[in-house]
């Protein structure tokens, strides 16, 4: 039998202490048929994987799950909400989970829908226990870059908030390549004074070199560099 999302969860609330536990992939299975899901569980477990399970895209969205990394396995066709449903909300949420569909009853725009919205494979019952688990290891692996992504660009966001406007905009000149002088004539400021606050960026984003500053800086989010250059 699977085990119920109920007994399974952590809450996203409670932290999660052990360091180790908190970097265990997590497989999150969504099928509404009971025996599937009971297959699914037992296989990513044999696997060396935890994994919990839901009957529904609706169970998925209500519970409140533990901070790791990991993928979603879902069935596309299901009772309410579908699994083409649960890639746009887990999106729309900031949550974007790689996905891996695993259906029946798919056809080819379905699969096409899929794929350009980010899902990591489409495949189709039955299939073969290496091809899904092989599926589920790129997902994780994918997830796990995307969490270690977030959190450089949050870093380096709470270091750009100790920014002036001014030394946001010399910051984005500086990363596109322009020299001192030209910063300087395009702000209508002094080369010194283009030289002072290029020395400040350099200190509160703690850069050991420009190279550093151009890689940080196409990091960023597009919205972030924008703005920095309004």
């Amino acid at each position: 039998m699977s085990v119920s999302h109920e007994s399974r969860v952590l809450r996203r609330s409670q932290p999660v202490d052990n360091q180790a536990e908190a970097d265990r992939p997590l497989v999150i299975l969504v099928d509404d048929d009971d025996s599937i899901r009971e297959a699914l569980h037992e296989l990513t477990l044999s696997a060396g994987l935890d994994a919990i399970s839901f009957a529904s895209t609706r169970d998925l969205l209500e519970a409140e799950l533990p901070d790791r990394p990991g993928c979603v396995v879902s069935d596309v066709r299901m009772p309410g909400l579908s699994g083409l449903d649960l890639q746009c909300r887990l999106a729309e949420s900031g949550d974007a989970k790689p996905i891996v569909f695993l259906t029946a009853h798919g056809d080819i725009p379905m699969s096409v829908q899929a794929m350009k919205a980010g899902a990591v494979d489409f495949l189709t019952k039955p299939v073969r226990d290496q091809i899904l688990l092989d599926a589920i290891a790129v997902g994780i692996e994918r997830d796990i870059k995307q969490r270690a992504h977030s959190r450089f660009v949050k870093e380096q966001l709470g270091k750009l908030a100790l920014l002036t406007p001014r030394e946001r905009q010399v910051l984005r000149e500086v990363a596109v390549g322009r020299l001192n002088k030209q910063i300087a004539f395009d702000l209508g400021i002094s080369e010194i004074t283009v030289k002072l606050h290029r020395s400040n960026v350099m200190r509160k984003m703690q850069f050991t070199s420009a190279g550093e500053l151009v890689r940080v800086w196409e990091a960023l989010p597009a919205d972030v560099r924008e703005g920095s250059e309004a």
